[in-house]
């Protein structure tokens, strides 16, 4: 299997990305499902899990590798401190499905939110990092239709059925994040050893000295994305965290096995294998972060409409002209923008949150033409605007007013203002382009629509 260096971190929980220069061209036929996939501009990302009962962050506080910043108090509450042993926490935190009863949960009411606030696809964690699975799974107990979960007792408990449905409905691809680490399985973190001794993101024994144990998971693994792929309709994303389990870390789990068997169930399938390197890394995935410069090779980076991927009691959520700058520098350079929204701990997603997000989407119900389908359009930004194309136009996307010259080469033939519909006039020198008239708007940003010449 071909694999090239990544240049790959994980700090805090939070990962880097694989470098441009180190991404693998897949198959032609996964190429042409990229290019649909950079159309899309715009995913709603939920993390939802047991976490979210008690607002802390997912998983990670069961690492007493990570315990610095996954444990640590602030006023908010909002990070767990109830215990200061770590094998007590562990205790705890997988006890939560005794309580886990999201009753309010509809996912109808969340795909229609989506959809009017101009997301076109979805990235839903069907299990993290704790090994607790949103699906029926038939691998593990660990699961919402388990008997111990009092969720279990709802008609439709399977809830990565009810929302995979529910977005499809709303004509959205559907992205199924998956953690390949399993912190509940007794063959990645046995338990005989997480409870006496402190624990690291990574199996609890040596795997080459464990080979029987290894594959075991492995096995364990490849049945669980089988069940997503084959039993839960089509699966357009795979979307692998958990970026320590790769061949480059010595945990090898086999993709170049199980990922072939995937296809045969649904050829179009894109697998996003998160800081791999490998051919299975179909784009990348910058977290908490946007790129410096323009990146040539499909990307998507991960960011939180409040301050961390958990749902938060009392959480800050960032504003719509906030999300407008992020969208718009990250489309501009290439990307798509994941955005993340967790729910409340019983399923509704908060009302703070709904406003906003209906503010963007107002915003792109105007102006998405200038975000979804396009392309980069060099230089990309100048100043306060952003630049994006598509074959028959380039749009200006200008913070305030534009009273300085855009470089571009692309002879125009007309130009208007979208905030007005009305043509504007221009001229072009020199491979500058600069406006003849003041245009004023008491919007935020005024966007621009030219015509290339034919």
């Amino acid at each position: 299997m071909a694999e090239k260096k990544a240049k790959t971190v994980i700090v805090n929980g939070v990962h880097n990305y694989s470098a441009a220069e180190a991404y693998i061209q897949p198959e032609a036929h996964i190429r042409e499902q990229l290019e649909g996939f950079k159309d899309l501009k715009l995913a709603f990302m939920v993390h939802w899990g047991l976490y979210n009962q008690l607002g802390i962050l997912p998983s990670w506080g069961m690492v007493d590798a990570e315990a610095e910043w996954s444990r640590r108090y602030n006023d908010y509450a909002d990070h767990p401190y109830w215990a200061k042993d770590g094998a007590a926490f562990r205790e705890d935190y997988f006890n939560l499905i005794h309580s886990f009863n999201p009753i309010c949960f509809d996912a109808d009411e969340w795909a229609e939110l989506a959809a009017d606030c101009g997301f076109k696809y979805l990235i839903f964690t069907t299990k993290h990092h704790d090994g607790f699975c949103m699906w029926d799974t038939k691998q593990t107990d660990y699961k919402v239709t388990s008997p111990e979960c009092p969720y279990s007792k709802r008609e439709n408990a399977d809830i990565v059925k009810q929302v995979f449905e529910a977005f499809r409905k709303k004509n959205m691809k559907i992205a199924a994040y998956f953690s390949k680490p399993d912190w509940h399985n007794e063959d990645y973190w046995e338990k005989a050893v997480w409870k006496n001794t402190p624990t690291t993101r990574m199996p609890t024994y040596d795997v080459k000295e464990k080979q029987s144990k290894w594959q075991a998971f492995t096995e364990y693994t490849h049945s669980q994305m089988t069940e997503l792929v084959r039993d839960y309709g089509k699966v357009d994303i795979l979307w692998l965290d958990g970026g320590q389990v790769t061949i480059r870390d010595g945990l090898d789990i086999k993709m170049e096995e199980i990922v072939p068997q995937l296809r045969k169930i649904n050829p179009d399938l894109i697998v996003a294998d998160r800081t791999a390197g490998t051919e299975f890394e179909n784009y990348i995935t910058p977290e908490l972060l946007i790129p410096d410069e323009a990146i040539d090779v499909p990307w998507e980076s991960c960011l939180t409409l409040g301050q961390g991927f958990h749902y938060a009691y009392d959480d800050d959520y960032k504003s719509v002209s906030k999300l407008l700058s992020l969208l718009l520098e990250i489309v501009c350079k290439g990307g798509n923008l994941a955005l993340n929204v967790s729910p409340q701990p019983n399923g509704r997603i908060p009302r703070n949150a709904v406003k906003i997000l209906k503010e963007l989407g107002a915003w792109l119900k105007k102006y998405g033409e200038a975000i979804y389908a396009t392309r980069p359009c060099a230089p990309y930004k100048v100043q306060d605007t952003f630049l994006t194309q598509t074959k028959e136009c380039i749009y200006f996307i200008a913070k305030g007013g534009l009273d300085y010259a855009i470089p571009c080469e692309q002879k125009i033939a007309k130009a208007e203002l979208l905030n007005d519909n009305r043509p504007v006039a221009f001229t072009q020198v020199d491979g500058n382009i600069m406006l003849t008239e003041k245009v004023e708007t008491d919007e935020e940003y005024t966007v621009f629509k030219l015509y290339k010449q034919v």
